[in-house]
C-alpha cells in the first residue's frame, strides 16, 4: 500500500495486484491523492496534469465501485482546481458521451455512475468555469434518468444537486426542468431516490424562488405522497425539504418580486398546507370529496408522522425568538389538528394524532426555548386549558341554549386538553424549582386550572390533568403535600359526582407515584388519609349505582398507589388491606357458584371492575413490598386467587349470557390476573395450573385474537444486537415518541386511558400502556413461560405438538399472529428455564420444541426469525447436550446449501451465529470454518441485499463468538468485507451498515495486535483504515456512525496510526447531526479520545473551524469559534435530553478539564461562568456582565468575548441542568488545582509566578469563584442552590488559611464576608427545602470554623442565621406543616446540631490555643492572630445557647445509640420513635444521624469537659430529652427520680457506648474523621476526674476500652489517630493509678498503719502476681505498648531480629512522629508497675526492662535515625519513672525488684561494652542512663560487686575520651552523682577524683580552643567543685585546697588576656568569678594559701585588677551553685 502514495498511479505495482486487491489499491491512491493535491505545487501539478488526467480517465472506465467514483470525482476536480482547468471541458465532455452511450450491460453500469458523480463534483468543484457546457449536461443527465435503473436515477440527483451547489444562481435556466425531474423521483419505489430528490430540491431551493412561492402548495402535496410507504430516511429528508421550503415562504430569505394578486404568506396559510395533508393527505378536491362520502379517512400513519416531523423542522428553522413570539398562534392551529373530526375518528386515530401534536410541542419547546420563554408558553397553554375548560363547562349546563355547544365539541375539547395538559406537564417538570414563581401567580392560576379539568367528562382529560399535577410534583417536591390534601378534600366534598371521583383519584394516585422521584418523599400521615379516603370508596360503592364503577376504581387505584410508598409506609395498612381484598372476592367456590346464578351486566361489570383492581394492588404490593410478603401474608392472598383463576373458567359463559358490554372488563380481569400469577411462585398456585393453562392457550391461539403487536411483544425476547438488523432501533432516533406509531400495528400506540393504573409508576416520561387486548396477549406469554417449566413431562410435550398443530393447520394472516404468539411463549419459556437453571425434559418434549423453532426461523417477519435465533441459543443452553448441538449445526447447514429462498438462508445464518452464543463460545475450529466458509459465500451474493445482510451480521457474531481462534480466518474476513465495502451500491445502505458491525468485530478480534509491525498486521492495519474511510463518506449516517465506532475501536488498541487532525474534524461536524445515532456514536469516541489526547483534541477542533468557509454556518461551528470545543460540548448538554449521550458528554468534559483546565484556568473558569449566566432570568448576571469589564485584565483571552454588546456571553438561555454541571465542573477545578502547584492557594506565591512566567493561578480567580457560587446559591433552581452552596463550601475549606498579602493579619476571604452571607441567607428563609437549609448550615459552620471573620460584629450576621435555625429545631417537627417526609426534620435537625457542635468544637479549641500557647508554637502564625479574638467571641455567642444544645445534643446521641442497634434488638426501640425521628422512618433517618453523631459526640464531650459532670440546673430534670414536643413520654417518671449521679453515669457511658460501638465495628469510607472524633471525645472526657475515677474503678471497662484501642492501633496506620491512641491508653493507665492509690491510702488510713513499706496489696496481680489474659488491664497495655514499638522497631523482638521483617541489623529511620509514639508507648509502660500488687510488679517489671532497654540500645546504636535526639529523653524519663515506682521499695517486692534492676544494669553494662566499638554510638546517652540508674535505683542494686567497679570503669572511660561533648556530659553527669546518696557518691569520688583533678591540671597547659572545649573545662571545675561539697565538713579544707590553687592556675596575665583566643578569656572570666565566689566562703583556706603562695597571690590581684571593669559590668547576674540546685543542662530535668 506504501506504493499506492505517489501522485501518479504506480500502475506497474497495481498490475501485479489480483483484481480485488487493485481496486483497493487504487481507492488509496486516490485517498492519498486527494490529501496531496491540494498541498502540492501548482507547477508540479501542471507538469504531471496531463497522465494524471489520463490515469483518472483509465479509472473512470474500469467500472469503479461507488466509494471509488466519489473519490476519484473529488480528485479529478481537484487536477483542475489546482492545476490547468482549461482542458476540464474535455472531461466534461467524455463524461457526457459515457452517459450517452447505449451500452446497457450490468458491466458499464459502474463506469456511467461514476461518469454522473464525476460531472456533478466538476461542476460543484470549478462552478462557472464551466458554464458553457452546462445545460447540455443537465439535459443529458436529465434524458438519461428516464432509462436509468434506481442506482442511475439516485446518482443523477445527488449529481445534479452538487451542479446546483456549483453553479448557484447561474443555474437558474434549468431550474423548471430540473424540478420536473425531481418530482417524479421524489414518489420513486426506490427509497434512495426519494431521498436523493430531497436533496437535490433542498439545493434547488436556495435559488429557485418559485418552490417556496407559485409552486408550494404543489410541493407540498408532492412530499405528503413521498411520505406514503417511506422509511425513516426518507421521512427525515423530505421533512426537511418541506420545513425548509415553508420557513422561506413565511419569512423569504431574499426579497422577491412581487407578482400581481400574490400576499406574503402568513401562518395560519402555511400550516393550513399541512393541516390539508395530516387531515386529508393533501389529495385534490374530488377525492377528498369522494372519501367524505364514503365516510373513510386515508391519511396514513406515515404520512402523519412526516408531516409532525416537518411541523419541527419548519418551527426550528425560524428559531426560539420567532416562536416566542408566535407561540399562542401556532399553539391554536395545532389544537385545530387534535380537535378536528378526521383525526379522531376512533381511539387509535385519535391517540396517534395527539401523539404528534404532543412530539411538535415537545420537540421545539423543550429545545429551542430558554427558560423564560418555557414560562411564558406555560402560561399560554394555561389559558388554552381554562378556555376549554369553559368550552366544557357551556355544554355541560344543558339549560344554556344560546350557546350551542354541541357534544362533538367537547369530545374535541378532550384531545385538545390532553396535548396541552402533558406538555405543560412536561415544560413544567424540565423547569423544575425556576417556575415556582408561576404556580405562585394568581392571575394565572396553573394548578387551578389543571385541578379543574379532573371534573372533565371525558376520562382522558381527566389522566392527563392528573398526570400533569404529577410532573408539577416531581418538578417542585413542596407541592406535594399541599396537592394531595387538596385533592383529597376534594374528593371527600364531591363523593357523589362519578366525575369527581375518577379525577380526583386518579390525581392521588398521580402524586403518590411522583413520590417515588420526589428524594425528600412525603408525611407518613398522608398514606393514613389515602387508606381511609380508598377504604371509605370502596365501602360506599355499592350505594349509588350511578358511581359504583368510579368508586370501585377510585378505592383501588388509591390502594394500588399506596404501596409504591413502600414498605414501611404499608406494613401498617396491610391488615386493613387483608380485609378489603377478603371482601372483594367470594369466599369460596360454592358463594362463587351462587353469583354466578344471580346479577345483571351492570353488577358484573362493577364486579369485575372491582376484582381487577383488588388484583392490581396485589401486583403493586408484590412488585413494591417484596419485603412485607411473609408465609402468612401469601397463605391469606392464595385462597382469593383461586377464586380469581376460577372465575376465568366462567368468563365466557357471563359474556354469553350479558353481551358484549362486559368483554371489556372480561379482558382487564383476565389481564390482571395473569400479572399477579407471572409474580409469585409458580408452586404456589400450582392446583390452579390447568384452569390457567387452558385460558393461556386460548389467549395465545384462540379464535377471537386480534392481530397481534409484535413489536411490543418480540424485542424483548430477541438478541438486543440482533434488532440492528431491523433498521434503526426506536431507541436510536430522536422521534422514536413518534416513530413507535408506525410499529405499533392497528393500535396506534399506547395511552393512559387504556390502563389508568399506570399512572402511578415511577417514570420520567408519561405512560403508554397497550390496549387490553395486546396487553393481554403480552401477559399471556410472560406467564405461559413462568408456568411452563413446572409442568409434567406429559404436559409439556402435548402443549407444544398443539402448538405446531395450529400452526400447521392455520392459513394466511391468522396464521401468522398464532405462530408469533406460540413461539414467543416458548422462547419465553426457555428464558425462564436458562435463568432457573431447570430441564426442559426428554426427547418427546425436545422435538416438537424443535420443530416449533424452527419453523419459526422460517417465517416471513423479520422480527420471529430474530427471535427464533435467540430460542434456538436457548434451548441448545438448556439441553446442553453436546449431540444435539451439532445436529442443530449440521440441519442448518444443509438448509443452506440447499435453500434458494431468501428467508430460509437469512434465518438460518443467524441461527449458526447464535447457537454457541450461551455455551461460552465457539470452540471447534472446524464448526467455526465450516460456518466461516458458508457466511462467505452468503455474503457475497449481491442479487439478495436482504441474505447480503444477515450473513454478514451473522459473521460478525462468529467473530465475537470464537475470540482467539478466529486468528486465522482474520486476514481473509478483513479482505472480504474491504471487498464488499469497495462494491455495494450507495443504494443498499442495510449491506453496508452490516459490514460495519463486521468491521468492528474483527478489529476487536485482532484487539492490541494491530499495534504490529509485521507485514501482515500492517496489510490489516491499512484494511481497517481503508475500510473506515469508505464508511466515512458514505452518505448514510448510521454507516457514518459505525465508521466512527471502528475508528474508537483502532484509537484504543493502535493510537499511533488513528489521525486526529482527520478525525477530529469529522467527529465535530458530525456533533450537530439530525441522527441519534451518529451523535451518540461521535461523543462516545470523543469520549475516549479526551481521556488521553483532551488537548490535541481542542486544537483541531478549533482549527476546523478557522478553515471552513461553510454555507450553513451551524451553530455549532459559531460555539467552537467562541469557546472552543467544550463551549460547543455545553452547549450540546443542553440540548441533548438522551441520558446516555447527555452522560458521555459530561465525561468528556470531565476528561478535557482534567488534562487541560490547570493550564488553561482562565478559559475554563470563563466557561463555567458563562454557562452559569447564561440563563434569561438569572438577576445577578446583568451586574455579572458589569463587574467583568472591570475585571477584564484578569483574562487573558478576554478580548474575544468583551468585544460582544451587554448579553450573556456565548451560551443563551441555558438550563438550571447544564448551569448545575457547570458548578460542579467549578468543584472539579478546585479539586484538581490542589493535587497542582502550592500556588494555586497562595495569593503572594502566585503574585510572584505570575511576574516571571505567563503562568495562571486559582486563587487570582477567587473573586470569579466567590461571585459563581453566589450566583448559584441565590437562584429559583433548588438543585443549582444546593451545587452552589457546595462550591461556596468547597471554597471557604480550600481558602479559608490564606493570608492577604497586601494586609498582614488578615486572610483573602475577608473581603468576601459580605457576598458569603448574602449567599447564605435565602437558605434559611421559611420556604426554603430542608435540604437547602441542611447544605447552608455546613457552610455556615464551615464558615465560622475557618476563622476568616475576626469581628465579632460580622461573626454574629451568620450566627443569627444559626440560631434562627436552632429555633426551627426546637419548635419541633409537630409546627412545621408537613410538606416533606418526617426524615427530612431528621436531616435539617441534625444538619442545625452538627453545624452548631463544629462552631462549639472551633470555639473551645481556640479558646485553649490561646490559654497555653506555648503549647504550639507553630499556630503563632498569622492566622493564629485572626482565630484568636474571634475564638474568644464565638465561645461566648454559643455560651449562651449551650444549655439547649447540650440537650438536644445529648438527645440525638441517644437516638445514634438506639438506632446503632443491631437488628435483634429492634423490638427495644420506643414505638413512637425518638427524639428527632418517628418510628415509621428509622431507616431515612439512619444516614442522617450517621453523618452527623461524630462531630455531635464530640461537642457534648468538650461541653461535659467544661462543666466537670457537675449537674447545673438545666431545666426540667429529663435531661436525656430536650424540651421538644417530641420527647418520649414514657421514659419521664422513671428518669424524673434520677439522682445527679445516674444522670452523669447514663451520660458517660452514652458516650463511651457509641465511641466504642463504632471504634469496634469495620468501617471503611470516610471514618477518619469519625476515628478521630471518638477518640477525641473520650479524651476529654477521661482529662475530668470524675469520668475518670468511674473509669478506673470499673477494670473490665478498662480492659475493653484497651483491646478496642489495640485493634485500631493494628488497623490503622493513621500516626495522629495512633498518637490519639496512645494518650488515651496513658489516661486509662492514670486512672487506674488513681484509684489503686486512692485504695491503698484509705487502707492505710483505716490500718492507721505507721509503716509506709506495708502497703496494703492493692492492684493487679493480687498475692500471686498471675495477670490473666482479656481480664488484665496491665497485660492488655503491655500488649499495646508492645505492638507500637514492635511496628516501629522490630529489632527489639528476639524473632524479628534476624528476620527480614525486623531488616536485622540495619537502620530502620523513625519519623519525628514515630518517636513520639515510641516515647508515649516507654512513658505507658514506665507506670505499669504502679498499678500492680507488689507480686503483680515483680512480673511485670522484667518486660518493662526489657522493652525500655531494648529501645535505649537501639537509640544508643544510633539505628533509629536522625530523630533519635527526640527519642532519647523520653526513654530516660521512662526509666527513671520506673527505678523510682514505689514498688521498688515495698517490703514485698524489694527483694524480687533488686535482683531484676541488677540484672538491667547488668545488661547495660554488657551492651555498652559489645556496642562501644560500634562508630556512631551515644556514649552521653548510655552514661546518662547509668546515672539514672545509680541516683534512683535503691543502693542495693547499685553497690554490689562487680556491678559498682564496671560502672566506675564505664565512666573512666568516659573521661578519657577526646570529644569534648562527651567529656563535658561526663563531668555533668559526675556533678549529679557526687551530690547523689554517699552510698553512691562515696566509690565514685575515690575512684575518680584524682582522674579529675589531673584532667584539670592539663587545662592550663593545654587551653581550651573552642567553645565546646571550654565548655568540658568549665563543667570539669562544677564537678570537682560538687565533689568539694560532697566531702565532709572536716575534710573540706583540704580540698579546698587543692581547688583554689586548680582556678588560679587558669587565670591569664594582662599580657596574655589581650592575646588570648576568645575561649581561654572565657575560661579566665569564668575562674576568676568562681574565685570571687569560693575565697570568701573558705576565706581561712583562702588566706593560708595566698600566704604560702605568692606568685599565686600575684596573677590573682593582677587578674581582678585588669578585669575589675569588665567584672562590673558582667557581674551584675553572677552564678550562684549551692549544694541543692546542680547545673546539668539537660533537655528535660529528669533528676
Amino acid at each position: 500500500m506504501e506504493q499506492a502514495h505517489s501522485l501518479l498511479l504506480n500502475e506497474e505495482a497495481c498490475n501485479q495486484l489480483r483484481e480485488h486487491q487493485r481496486a483497493e489499491f487504487v481507492f488509496e491512491w486516490l485517498r492519498f491523492l486527494k490529501k496531496l493535491l491540494p498541498a502540492t505545487d501548482r507547477a508540479d501539478v501542471k507538469q504531471n496534469q496531463k497522465r494524471l488526467v489520463e490515469q483518472l480517465t483509465a479509472v473512470l472506465t474500469s467500472s469503479p465501485g461507488p466509494p471509488t467514483r466519489l473519490l476519484l470525482a473529488q480528485c479529478l476536480a481537484l487536477v483542475y482546481r489546482v492545476g490547468d482547468s482549461l482542458t476540464s471541458s474535455l472531461t466534461v465532455d467524455r463524461c457526457n458521451d459515457i452517459i450517452r452511450s447505449k451500452d446497457d450491460s450490468p458491466s458499464f453500469l459502474p463506469t456511467r455512475l461514476a461518469a454522473v458523480a464525476c460531472l456533478g463534483v466538476l461542476y460543484e468543484q470549478l462552478g462557472r468555469l464551466l458554464i458553457n457546457s452546462f445545460k447540455e449536461t443537465v439535459a443529458n443527465l436529465l434524458k438519461a434518468m428516464k432509462s436509468a435503473e434506481s442506482q442511475g436515477r439516485c446518482e443523477i440527483m445527488l449529481g445534479i444537486e452538487r451542479i446546483l451547489k456549483g453553479l448557484g444562481v447561474s443555474a437558474v435556466s434549468c431550474h423548471r426542468d430540473i424540478y420536473k425531474a425531481a418530482r417524479t423521483c421524489l414518489t420513486d419505489r426506490s427509497m434512495a431516490v426519494r431521498c436523493a430528490a430531497a436533496k437535490c430540491l433542498l439545493e434547488l431551493q436556495r435559488e429557485a424562488v418559485f418552490l417556496w412561492s407559485a409552486e408550494l402548495e404543489n410541493v407540498a402535496t408532492l412530499c405528503f405522497r413521498a411520505f406514503e410507504g417511506s422509511n425513516y430516511d426518507v421521512r427525515v429528508g423530505i421533512s426537511k425539504l418541506l420545513g425548509t421550503l415553508l420557513a422561506s415562504a413565511l419569512e423569504p430569505r431574499q426579497a422577491i418580486a412581487p407578482r400581481p394578486g400574490s400576499k406574503r404568506n402568513s401562518l395560519e396559510e402555511v400550516m393550513e398546507l399541512l393541516s390539508s395533508g395530516f387531515l386529508r393527505s393533501g389529495a385534490g378536491f374530488l377525492r377528498a370529496s369522494g372519501d367524505m362520502l364514503k365516510g373513510t379517512s386515508s391519511v396514513s400513519r406515515d404520512v402523519r408522522v412526516g408531516i409532525t416531523q416537518t411541523c419541527v423542522v419548519f418551527v426550528s428553522i425560524l428559531g426560539g425568538a420567532w416562536l416566542e413570539t408566535h407561540f399562542s398562534c401556532l399553539l391554536s392551529l395545532l389544537m385545530a389538528w387534535v380537535s378536528h373530526t378526521r383525526a379522531t375518528q376512533n381511539l387509535p386515530d385519535a391517540v396517534s394524532c395527539r401523539c404528534c401534536v404532543s412530539f411538535i410541542l415537545r420537540a421545539t419547546l423543550g429545545t429551542l426555548l430558554g427558560e423564560k420563554a418555557q414560562i411564558a408558553a406555560a402560561k399560554e397553554i394555561c389559558q388554552l386549558v381554562s378556555k376549554q375548560k369553559r368550552v366544557v363547562d357551556a355544554a355541560l349546563h344543558e339549560g344554556n341554549m344560546e350557546t350551542r355547544v354541541s357534544p362533538a365539541d367537547v369530545t374535541a375539547s378532550q384531545h385538545v386538553l390532553v396535548c396541552a395538559l402533558l406538555e405543560l406537564g412536561s415544560l413544567l417538570q424540565d423547569l423544575s424549582s425556576t417556575a415556582a414563581p408561576l404556580l405562585q401567580d394568581t392571575s394565572i392560576g396553573v394548578l387551578d386550572n389543571v385541578i379543574s379539568i379532573l371534573l372533565h367528562p371525558s376520562a382522558s382529560a381527566r389522566l392527563a390533568a392528573a398526570w400533569c399535577l404529577r410532573c408539577v410534583a416531581v418538578g417542585m417536591p413542596a407541592q406535594v403535600a399541599v396537592l394531595l390534601d387538596r385533592c383529597a378534600e376534594r374528593l371527600n366534598a364531591l363523593k357523589s359526582c362519578p366525575e369527581a371521583v375518577a379525577g380526583y383519584s386518579a390525581a392521588i394516585a398521580a402524586l403518590l407515584g411522583a413520590v417515588q422521584l420526589c428524594p425528600l418523599g412525603i408525611s407518613h400521615s398522608k398514606g393514613k388519609v389515602v387508606m381511609t379516603l380508598a377504604e371509605d370508596l370502596l365501602r360506599s360503592a355499592a350505594q349509588n349505582s350511578r358511581i359504583s364503577i368510579q368508586r370501585t376504581q377510585g378505592g383501588w387505584l388509591l390502594l394500588s398507589a399506596l404501596s409504591t410508598l413502600g414498605p414501611t409506609v404499608m406494613e401498617h395498612h396491610l391488615p386493613r388491606l387483608l380485609l378489603l381484598w377478603k371482601c372483594a372476592f367470594p369466599l369460596s367456590v360454592k358463594d362463587m357458584e351462587n353469583e354466578l346464578r344471580r346479577g345483571d351486566s351492570f353488577t358484573w361489570q362493577v364486579t369485575l371492575e372491582g376484582r381487577a383492581g383488588a388484583l392490581c394492588a396485589m401486583k403493586s404490593l408484590v412488585v413494591h413490598c417484596k419485603d412485607l410478603l411473609t408465609e402468612d401474608v401469601i397463605s391469606r392472598l392464595l385462597p382469593l386467587l383461586s377464586c380469581a383463576v376460577a372465575l376465568l373458567n366462567q368468563l365466557p359463559s357471563i359474556i354469553k349470557s350479558y353481551g358484549n358490554q362486559i368483554k371489556n372488563a372480561a379482558i382487564v380481569f383476565r389481564l390482571r390476573v395473569y400479572e399477579i400469577l407471572t409474580m409469585l411462585q409458580p408452586k404456589t398456585y400450582e392446583e390452579s395450573f390447568g384452569t390457567v393453562l387452558k385460558q393461556l392457550l386460548n389467549d395465545l391461539t384462540g379464535p377471537e385474537i386480534t392481530a397481534c403487536v409484535e413489536l411490543n411483544l418480540l424485542p424483548s425476547l430477541c438478541y438486543s444486537q440482533d434488532l440492528a438488523l431491523l433498521g434503526p432501533g426506536l431507541q436510536d432516533v430522536d422521534q422514536h415518541y413518534i416513530e413507535e406509531q408506525l410499529h405499533g400495528g392497528g393500535s396506534g400506540g399506547g395511552t393512559l386511558e387504556y390502563d389508568l393504573f399506570t399512572i402511578f409508576e415511577k417514570a420520567q416520561e408519561v405512560p403508554t400502556p397497550l390496549p387490553p387486548a395486546s396487553a393481554l396477549t403480552a401477559a399471556a406469554v410472560q406467564l405461559f413461560g413462568v408456568i411452563f417449566p413446572y409442568l409434567g413431562v406429559q404436559q409439556k410435550a402435548q402443549i407444544l405438538e398443539q402448538f405446531c398443530e395450529f400452526v400447521r393447520q392455520l392459513k394466511g394472516a391468522r396464521q401468522q399472529t398464532v405462530q408469533i404468539h406460540v413461539a414467543a411463549a416458548f422462547c419465553c419459556t426457555l428464558k425462564c428455564l436458562a435463568s432457573s437453571r431447570r430441564e426442559l425434559g426428554p426427547e418427546e418434549v425436545q422435538r416438537p420444541a424443535l420443530s416449533l423453532l424452527l419453523g419459526a426461523l422460517e417465517g416471513s417477519n423479520p422480527l420471529l426469525r430474530c427471535m427464533a435465533a435467540e430460542g434456538l441459543s436457548r434451548l441448545v443452553q438448556v439441553l446442553n447436550d453436546p449431540n444435539f448441538t451439532i445436529s442443530i449445526t449440521l440441519m442448518s447447514f444443509d438448509k443452506l446449501k440447499t435453500a434458494r429462498d431468501a428467508i430460509t438462508r437469512t434465518g438460518h445464518a443467524l441461527a449458526l451465529s447464535a447457537v454457541y452464543r450461551y455455551l461460552s463460545g465457539i470452540s471447534s475450529p472446524q464448526f467455526l470454518s465450516a460456518c466461516v466458509g458458508v457466511l462467505f459465500t452468503l455474503s457475497q451474493d449481491s442479487t439478495s441485499p436482504e441474505v447480503q445482510m444477515w450473513a454478514l451480521h451473522a459473521l460478525s457474531m462468529v467473530v465475537d463468538l470464537a475470540g482467539p481462534l478466529y486468528h486465522s480466518h482474520l486476514e481473509a474476513s478483513f479482505n472480504l468485507v474491504l471487498r464488499l465495502l469497495l462494491s455495494t451500491p450507495h443504494t443498499h445502505v442495510e449491506v453496508q451498515q452490516s459490514l460495519g458491525r463486521c468491521l468492528n468485530a474483527l478489529i476487536t478480534s485482532m484487539g492490541p495486535d494491530l499495534q504490529g509491525e509485521g507485514a501482515g498486521v500492517c496489510a490489516v492495519r491499512t484494511s481497517c483504515l481503508v475500510g473506515c474511510a469508505v464508511m466515512q463518506d458514505s452518505q448514510d449516517c448510521l454507516v457514518q456512525a459505525q465508521a466512527i465506532s471502528c475508528l474508537q475501536q483502532l484509537h484504543m488498541f493502535a493510537p499511533r496510526f488513528v489521525n486526529l487532525a482527520s478525525l477530529v474534524p469529522s467527529l465535530c461536524i458530525n456533533l450537530c447531526s439530525s441522527y441519534l445515532s451518529l451523535r451518540r456514536a461521535v461523543v462516545a469516541c470523543l469520549r475516549q479520545l479526551a481521556q488521553k489526547e483532551a488537548v490535541e483534541v481542542s486544537e483541531h477542533a478549533v482549527a476546523l473551524v478557522k478553515e471552513l468557509p461553510r454555507r450553513d454556518n451551524t451553530q455549532l461551528d459559531v460555539t467552537i469559534k467562541e469557546v472552543g470545543l467544550e463551549g460547543a460540548l455545553f452547549s450540546l448538554l443542553d440540548r441533548e435530553s438522551d441520558p446516555q449521550l447527555c452522560r458521555d458528554i459530561e465525561e468528556t468534559l470531565v476528561h478535557m478539564m482534567s488534562s487541560a483546565a490547570e493550564s488553561n484556568l482562565a478559559h475554563w473558569l470563563k466557561l463555567c461562568k458563562d454557562v452559569l449566566s447564561a440563563s434569561a432570568d438569572s438577576a445577578a448576571a446583568g451586574a455579572i456582565e458589569t463587574q467583568q469589564e472591570e475585571d477584564g485584565d484578569r483574562y487573558d483571552d478576554s478580548s474575544v468575548f468583551h468585544a460582544k454588546s451587554e448579553s450573556s456571553g456565548p451560551f443563551n438561555n441555558l438550563r438550571w441542568s447544564t448551569r448545575v454541571f457547570s458548578m460542579e465542573c467549578v468543584c472539579r477545578i478546585i479539586a484538581q488545582c490542589e493535587n497542582g502547584d502550592t500556588a494555586h492557594f497562595n495569593m503572594a506565591l502566585a503574585q510572584e509566578q505570575r511576574l516571571h512566567e505567563s503562568a495562571d493561578f486559582l486563587v487570582l480567580h477567587l473573586a470569579d469563584l466567590i461571585r459563581m457560587a453566589f450566583m448559584a446559591a441565590t437562584d429559583h433552581s433548588d438543585q443549582l442552590r444546593l451545587a452552589g452552596l457546595q462550591t461556596l463550601l468547597v471554597i471557604i475549606r480550600k481558602f479559608s488559611n490564606v493570608p492577604e498579602p497586601e494586609f498582614p493579619g488578615h486572610v483573602i476571604l475577608e473581603q468576601y464576608q459580605a457576598n458569603v452571607g448574602a449567599a447564605l441567607r435565602p437558605a434559611f428563609h421559611v420556604d426554603a427545602p430542608p435540604n437547602v437549609t441542611a447544605k447552608a448550615c455546613q457552610v455556615c459552620s464551615a464558615w465560622i470554623a475557618s476563622g476568616v471573620i475576626s469581628d465579632l460584629r460580622d461573626l454574629r450576621r451568620v450566627h443569627q442565621l444559626l440560631a434562627s435555625s436552632l429555633a426551627k429545631v426546637q419548635v419541633g417537627r409537630d409546627v412545621a406543616s408537613q410538606l416533606y417526609n418526617e426524615s427530612t426534620f431528621t436531616m435539617e435537625t441534625l444538619a442545625v446540631l452538627k453545624a452548631w457542635a463544629e462552631v462549639y468544637i472551633t470555639a473551645v479549641q481556640g479558646s485553649r490555643q490561646r490559654e497555653s500557647p506555648s503549647s504550639h508554637p507553630q499556630q503563632q502564625s498569622d492566622e493564629a492572630g485572626t482565630v484568636a479574638p474571634a475564638g474568644a467571641g464565638l465561645l461566648k455567642l454559643v455560651q449562651t445557647d449551650l444549655a439547649t444544645l447540650s440537650r438536644l445534643w445529648l438527645a440525638a446521641l441517644q437516638d445514634h445509640a438506639l438506632l446503632t442497634l443491631p437488628s435483634q434488638y429492634s423490638s427495644q426501640l420506643p414505638s413512637t420513635g425518638g427524639s428527632f425521628y418517628t418510628a415509621e422512618t428509622v431507616e431515612q433517618a439512619r444516614p442522617h444521624y450517621y453523618s452527623a453523631w461524630a462531630t455531635i459526640l464530640h461537642a457534648t464531650a468538650l461541653w461535659l469537659n467544661s462543666t466537670g459532670f457537675i449537674m447545673v440546673d438545666e431545666g426540667p430534670a429529663n435531661l436525656s430529652r430536650p424540651v421538644t414536643p417530641t420527647s418520649m413520654g414514657q421514659s419521664t417518671s422513671l428518669s424524673s427520680v434520677k439522682s445527679p449521679e445516674d444522670v452523669s453515669t447514663d451520660r458517660l457511658h452514652l458516650i463511651l457506648g457509641i465511641s466504642v460501638e463504632y471504634l469496634c465495628s469495620p468501617h471503611s469510607g470516610d471514618q477518619m474523621e469519625n476515628i478521630n472524633s471518638c477518640l477525641q471525645a473520650l479524651q476529654a472526657l477521661l482529662e475530668v476526674p470524675w469520668p475518670r475515677s468511674k473509669v478506673g474503678n470499673d477494670q473490665a471497662l478498662s480492659v475493653e476500652l484497651l483491646s478496642v484501642l489495640h485493634r485500631l492501633l493494628v488497623t490503622r496506620e493513621s500516626p495522629s489517630i495512633q498518637l490519639a491512641v496512645l494518650e488515651l491508653v496513658r489516661m486509662i493507665v492514670c486512672a487506674a493509678q488513681e484509684h489503686v492509690k486512692e485504695k491503698r491510702h484509705s487502707a492505710e488510713v483505716d490500718d492507721g498503719a505507721a509503716e509506709k513499706e506495708t502497703v496494703p496489696e492493692f492492684g493487679e496481680g493480687r498475692d500471686t502476681g498471675g495477670l490473666v489474659p482479656g481480664k488484665s488491664l496491665v497485660f492488655g497495655a503491655l500488649e499495646l505498648c508492645l505492638c507500637t514499638l514492635v511496628r516501629k522497631l522490630p529489632q527489639i523482638s528476639p524473632k524479628l531480629a534476624g528476620s527480614p521483617t525486623g531488616r536485622g541489623g540495619q537502620t530502620c529511620f523513625l519519623s519525628n512522629t514515630d518517636c513520639r509514639l515510641v516515647t508515649s508507648a516507654l512513658a505507658i509502660l514506665s507506670e505499669l508497675p504502679s498499678i500492680c500488687s507488689p507480686e503483680g510488679s515483680v512480673s511485670v517489671l522484667p518486660t518493662v526492662l526489657y522493652l525500655l532497654l531494648g529501645v535505649l540500645r537501639e537509640a544508643v546504636k544510633g539505628s533509629v535515625g536522625a530523630e533519635s535526639g527526640q527519642l532519647v529523653p523520653g526513654i530516660l524519663q521512662a526509666l527513671r519513672t520506673v527505678l523510682t515506682s514505689p514498688m521498688s521499695r515495698a517490703e514485698k517486692s524489694r527483694g524480687a525488684w533488686t535482683e531484676l534492676l541488677q540484672c538491667a544494669l547488668h545488661t547495660l553494662l554488657e551492651s555498652w561494652n559489645t556496642d562501644k566499638m560500634e562508630p556512631g554510638v551515644d556514649e552521653v546517652t548510655m552514661l546518662t542512663s547509668l546515672t539514672i540508674f545509680l541516683l534512683y535505683a535503691s543502693v542495693e542494686v547499685t553497690t554490689v560487686e562487680p556491678l559498682q567497679t564496671r560502672c566506675i570503669q564505664a565512666f573512666r572511660a568516659s573521661l578519657e575520651s577526646k570529644d569534648p561533648v562527651v567529656l563535658s556530659r561526663s563531668y555533668q553527669l559526675l556533678v549529679s552523682l557526687f551530690q547523689g546518696p554517699a552510698a553512691v557518691a562515696s566509690p565514685f569520688i575515690l575512684a575518680l577524683g584524682g582522674r579529675l583533678v589531673s584532667q584539670l591540671e592539663e587545662a592550663e597547659k593545654s587551653r581550651p580552643q573552642g567553645p565546646a572545649e571550654l565548655q568540658a573545662v568549665q563543667d570539669a571545675i562544677r564537678a570537682l567543685e560538687a565533689l568539694v561539697f560532697a566531702a565532709d565538713e572536716t575534710h573540706r579544707p583540704q580540698l579546698v585546697a587543692v581547688l583554689l590553687p586548680i582556678l588560679i592556675s587558669l587565670l591569664l596575665d594582662e599580657n596574655a588576656l589581650a592575646s588570648a583566643p576568645a575561649a581561654s578569656r572565657s575560661l579566665h572570666e569564668s575562674a576568676l568569678r568562681d574565685l570571687m565566689r569560693i575565697g570568701p566562703q573558705h576565706s581561712a583556706v583562702f588566706k593560708a594559701l595566698m600566704a604560702s603562695a605568692p606568685h599565686m597571690k600575684a596573677r590573682l590581684e593582677a587578674a581582678v585588677k585588669g578585669n575589675q571593669e569588665s567584672v562590673n559590668t558582667k557581674a551584675q547576674a553572677p552564678r550562684v551553685i549551692s549544694k541543692n540546685t546542680p547545673s546539668i543542662q539537660l533537655k528535660i530535668n529528669f533528676l
